[in-house]
């Protein structure tokens, strides 16, 4: 099974840096807009199965493009949705985004009972993620593209890849319209081997003018643990 995930265009919450996680969220900038539209283009390479997008708009407004070019419909999935704030929805200072990326580092060293201040556990943020690809795999899809967010699409990547470590997640934003690409083997019984990341593009699909480093949001942050 190969697995093509999808963070969101730019968002207005993105440039002023807001912990904006909450349903529906906001829509894109006319910069996220373009980013999406870009997204045929750079996948029209890739067999497609599938489209599935979060429940936040921005996730469906960013699969809207590739799933009009490919005749597909965007399936909406709960379980994609982005890493919950918590206590910090809505903040943009250094304190909130440190407390918010480090709380993940930690789920992605294995410490997954961890909460993120008044949110969930990490078992529980990353279990709803599984859910959702083992659905996809128990209904025999080969290539899905899930749009997600920057954060969730991070942490389930390290934690789930077998061929990186935790600080994988520091060393490796992933800005608007990035694209990580994981595979599996598909085991007899149906079952899926172990994960491996083939590709890691942190920067926006399009080319240099839809590069949005800087106002990509909290998610694309680096910080030092």
């Amino acid at each position: 099974m190969r697995l093509i995930l999808v963070r969101h265009g730019q968002t207005p919450s993105n440039v002023e840096h807001y912990l904006d996680t909450a349903v529906p969220g906001p829509g894109l900038t006319e910069l996220g807009r373009e980013q999406a539209a870009a997204l045929p283009e750079a996948l029209g390479h890739e067999p497609i199965d599938g489209i599935f997008a979060s429940n936040l708009v921005r996730t469906q407004l960013t699969a809207e493009p590739l799933a009009a070019a490919l005749g597909l419909p965007v399936q909406i999935r709960d379980g994609l949705r982005e890493v919950f704030a918590g206590d910090l929805e809505m903040r943009n200072d250094r304190d909130a985004i440190v407390t918010y990326l480090k709380t993940i580092y930690r789920w992605v060293s294995g410490d997954t009972a961890v909460r993120m201040p008044g949110g969930p556990d990490g078992a529980e943020t990353l279990g709803r993620f599984d859910a959702v690809v083992e659905e996809l795999a128990a209904a025999g899809l080969k290539s899905p593209a899930i749009f997600s967010h920057g954060a969730i699409i991070r942490a389930w990547a390290t934690a789930r890849a077998e061929n990186v470590g935790a600080d994988f997640i520091v060393a490796n934003a992933l800005s608007n319209t990035g694209i990580a690409v994981l595979e599996a083997e598909e085991l007899p019984g149906g079952s899926l081997g172990p994960w491996e990341l083939l590709t890691w593009m942190g920067e926006p699909v399009g080319g240099e003018e839809l590069e949005d480093y800087g106002d990509d949001g909290p998610a694309a942050d680096d910080v030092a643990l």
